[in-house]
C-alpha cells in the first residue's frame, strides 16, 4: 500500500471527509472522537460551507475546514492544523465564538442558539499534559465543576503525543489519528482491515490522486503550506537571535560584536534554544564563542 498524499493537507482532508459521497467516513470519524455512546451514534449531518474555491488553495492563510450541522441543530467544525503559531487556544476560541454567534440574524432570541463543537486536529503539542493526546473542554464551574451550558465543547487532538505510544492502536479514534498521521505498509494495511470506513478512505485516496486536476490543487495547497512554515521558521529565528544578542550585550558590551559572526550562521531552532539557555551561565566572551560554535 503506497501513500502519495499527504492526508494532513487540509486539501486532502476536506476532500475526502467533507464530501456528500464520503459522510459516512466523517460520520465515522465524529463519532470516534465524539465518544458517541451505543444508540447516540449520529447518524446524519448536513454539511455546510461545501464548495472550495480553487483561487485560495494557493493562500496559505486560506481556511479549508468541514463545517457541519446535525438533526439537532448542534454546529461542529473541524479544522487541521500543521504550522504551531503558539496562538491555537485563543484562535480557536475566536472562530468557536463567530460560529456560534453566527448562527443568529440581529434580533433572534438567544434562547436559539445550538451547541458548537470545534475539533482541532494538530501535528504539533500545545497542552501540557505529556501523555494525553486527546482533550475536551467545556465550561464549568470552578469548585463545584457543575456544567454551565453544553454549548461550547472544544476538542484537541495532538497527534506527535499518540504517536509517541508504543502500544498498538486499540480504539478507533487512535487508528483514524494513525491514518491523519501518514501510517502506511503493513500497520497501515491492518487497520484497514479492521476498520471499514478508513478502508473506504485509503480507495478514495486512489481515486483522489489519479485526477491531474486534484494532484495540481494539492501540490498547490502543499507549496502554500510549505511557505507558510518557512516564515514562521523565519520569524522565530530571528527573534532568537535578537534574544541571544541581547544576552551577549548585556553580559560583554562592546566585545559581543565579536560573536555575532558566529550568531549570524545558525538557523536551526533547537540549536538557538539551547544557546539560549547556555549563554547565562556563560562569564567570559570565549566561553560564549564555545557555546556558539558546538
Amino acid at each position: 500500500m503506497i501513500r502519495s498524499v499527504n492526508r494532513m493537507n487540509d486539501y486532502v482532508f476536506k476532500r475526502i471527509f467533507g464530501s456528500e459521497e464520503n459522510k459516512d467516513i466523517l460520520l465515522n470519524f465524529l463519532n470516534a472522537v465524539l465518544k458517541s455512546r451505543s444508540g447516540q451514534e449520529l447518524t446524519g449531518i448536513e454539511l455546510l460551507d461545501r464548495e472550495i474555491d480553487a483561487d485560495f488553495l494557493g493562500d496559505k492563510y486560506a481556511r479549508l475546514d468541514i463545517l457541519g450541522r446535525t438533526a439537532t441543530g448542534t454546529i461542529i467544525n473541524i479544522e487541521i492544523q500543521i504550522v504551531n503559531q503558539y496562538n491555537i487556544e485563543k484562535r480557536t476560541l475566536f472562530y468557536w465564538a463567530k460560529l456560534y454567534q453566527g448562527q443568529l440574524q440581529s434580533g433572534q432570541n438567544h434562547a436559539l442558539l445550538k451547541k458548537t463543537v470545534t475539533i482541532n486536529v494538530l501535528k504539533f503539542s500545545c497542552l501540557p499534559d505529556k501523555e494525553r493526546y486527546h482533550h475536551t473542554f467545556h465550561i464549568r464551574e470552578d469548585d463545584t465543576h457543575q456544567v454551565l451550558n453544553d454549548d461550547l465543547e472544544i476538542h484537541f487532538l495532538e497527534l506527535p503525543k499518540l504517536l509517541c505510544r508504543t502500544a498498538s492502536p486499540q480504539t478507533r479514534l487512535e487508528k483514524w489519528l494513525l491514518y491523519l498521521s501518514n501510517a502506511e505498509g503493513e500497520e497501515m494495511e491492518e487497520i484497514a482491515m479492521s476498520e471499514p470506513m478508513i478502508r473506504k478512505a485509503l480507495t478514495y485516496e486512489q481515486i483522489f490522486t489519479k485526477s491531474a486536476q486534484e494532484r495540481r490543487r494539492y501540490e498547490l495547497r502543499e507549496k502554500a503550506i510549505m511557505e507558510e512554515q518557512t516564515l514562521l521558521h523565519g520569524a522565530r529565528a530571528e527573534g532568537a537571535k535578537k534574544t541571544i544578542s541581547t544576552i551577549l550585550e548585556m553580559k560583554f558590551g562592546a566585545q559581543a560584536a565579536t560573536l555575532f559572526p558566529f550568531l549570524d550562521t545558525i538557523t536551526d531552532l533547537d540549536a538557538l534554544d539551547r544557546i539560549t539557555r547556555q549563554l547565562l551561565t556563560a562569564n567570559t566572551p570565549e566561553e560564549a564563542s564555545i557555546i556558539l560554535q558546538k
